[in-house]
């Protein structure tokens, strides 16, 4: 990481009351506090937490205070807490937060300027937005999941699109967005961070492209859903796989010439109809070597080929280890803060999730009064 003016992060300054949640929501919160925003984590008075609290990576660099929403003393509590706050964040179903007395409207009038941050599946409003769900069901109806699998099968990507990159991430540009609003004009307002509609802008490239005929609505026979010769996974002769990008033609040259293959020799690429063709052929060579020498032939090219790592794989790679992906933290591997910047970078990875404050604490912390 390059070496900084400010080692507090470029969020430093900002307090952020975070309502205990799965997935998406404690996802967003430690974005955040990565970039030295200040969050706190209300949990469940429950003990739910304490199972994995103090190894669950993604709560980590904030420090929490347990209330019970049930009792009306602890929601007067949460409400200075948030009266105090810059962002919330807050990932119940619709009308929850309302129901507690903690809805955005109160929540605005004590606090004007308050970003509030909310994260469904299927959005604040809609014929849906009261239904149960989880991330396969929301990247079910935006399209994304038909478009990704095997020509029989579409197949969950993990929950990365819905709830991290369609969820989270959306929902932390929206904040940020609403943040400089409210700093340059002291309103605060309601980001509805809906999974459905962050699936949907993901899938803008592809959207185009089916608008202009360049997607086929089915899977396993586009450029960029394994179809393409050029553009998958292979198997390698120890049950293990290599991935393959080489869509240019420079790049495509490459690739093939390490497979000892004449490109003369070859059918035209780009015609669809050739493509199993040119599937069995690439597969029946890269079979028959290990995935590691394949990583070795290829490496130094620009053929866009790489091993597909495992994690323990990932940790040690020597690429990765350069960048510092995965640092040791509170004695647990894992990813650090993204992206890196010049200027203020992130601050290094706490233990501070295992720092359970009192009511007085935090509001000293804060200068609650």
């Amino acid at each position: 990481m390059t070496d900084g003016n400010n080692t507090n992060g470029p969020l430093s300054g900002l307090k952020v009351v975070e309502f205990d949640g799965l997935g998406p929501t404690p996802f967003s919160a430690m974005q955040l506090a990565d970039m030295g925003a200040n969050v706190i984590r209300i949990a469940r008075k429950t003990g739910t937490q304490a199972a994995n609290q103090f190894t669950d990576v993604v709560i980590r660099n904030r420090s929490y205070i347990e209330l019970d929403l049930k009792d009306d003393k602890d929601i007067e509590i949460a409400k200075k807490i948030i009266s105090n706050a810059d962002i919330l964040i807050e990932g119940f179903r619709p009308g929850v937060m309302e129901r507690l007395g903690l809805g955005p409207d109160e929540m605005l009038l004590a606090n004007k300027k308050l970003v509030y941050g909310r994260m469904t599946g299927w959005g604040q409003k809609g014929p849906l937005s009261r239904t149960a769900g989880h991330d396969i069901n929301y990247i079910s109806i935006s399209g994304a999941l038909h478009a990704i699998g095997t020509k029989d099968t579409p197949i969950a990507p993990l929950n990365l699109l819905g709830d991290f990159a369609a969820g989270s991430m959306y929902l932390v540009f929206g904040i940020l967005c609403a943040v400089l609003h409210s700093k340059q004009t002291g309103q605060g307002q309601v980001v509805d961070g809906s999974i459905v509609d962050g699936t949907a802008n993901l899938m803008a490239m592809m959207y185009s492209m089916f608008n202009f005929n360049q997607w086929e609505d089915r899977r396993d026979i586009n450029l960029l859903d394994g179809g393409a010769p050029f553009y998958t996974t292979y198997g390698t002769s120890d049950d293990r796989h290599i991935s393959v990008g080489a869509i240019e033609d420079k790049f495509y040259l490459e690739f093939i010439t390490k497979l000892e293959l004449n490109l003369d020799d070859l059918p035209n690429r780009m015609d669809k109809s050739n493509w199993p063709k040119l599937k069995d052929t690439f597969q029946a060579i890269i079979k028959s070597k290990p995935m590691r020498e394949w990583e070795k032939i290829y490496s130094g090219t620009d053929a866009c080929v790489a091993p597909v790592l495992n994690f323990e794989e990932a940790f040690v790679d020597p690429h990765n280890k350069y960048r510092g992906i995965f640092p040791e933290a509170f004695n647990i591997i894992q990813p650090k803060p993204a992206p890196d910047l010049s200027i203020t970078p992130a601050p290094k990875i706490t233990d501070k999730h295992k720092i359970k404050l009192t009511e007085n604490e935090l509001f000293n912390q804060w200068d609650i009064k």
